[in-house]
């Protein structure tokens, strides 16, 4: 068998980590990386959502639980978290024919 590319060793290195993922409509998410599929969706576990910006309202910076959650890599902006007590390192989208599989 092939071994596993560089890609996909720095997905498996970010289960059970806590993540944030920015979407396109304004919305955050904070919650534990659980997994994702072939299109690189992301399946969140134990997850807060936040709405920023004028949409927002007055509740905008107060989390709403929401679970479970699987985020379509189409509304994905942006992807951070923090590695091993490190600064926070962040992942953008850059095309949809990016794959982080390959």
């Amino acid at each position: 068998t092939t071994p596993p590319s560089p890609n996909v060793e720095q997905i498996k290195a970010l289960l059970r980590s806590t993540l944030r993922v920015s979407v396109a409509d304004g919305r955050v998410f904070l919650g534990t990386f659980a997994g994702t599929d072939k299109l690189l969706n992301i399946l969140l576990i134990n997850t807060d959502e936040y709405r920023l910006g004028p949409d927002a309202g007055p509740d905008g910076m107060e989390p709403r639980y929401v679970g479970q959650v699987m985020i379509p890599w189409r509304l994905v902006v942006r992807v951070e978290t923090r590695l091993d007590g490190e600064q926070a390192h962040a992942f953008r989208r850059e095309s949809d024919e990016e794959s982080m599989y390959t």
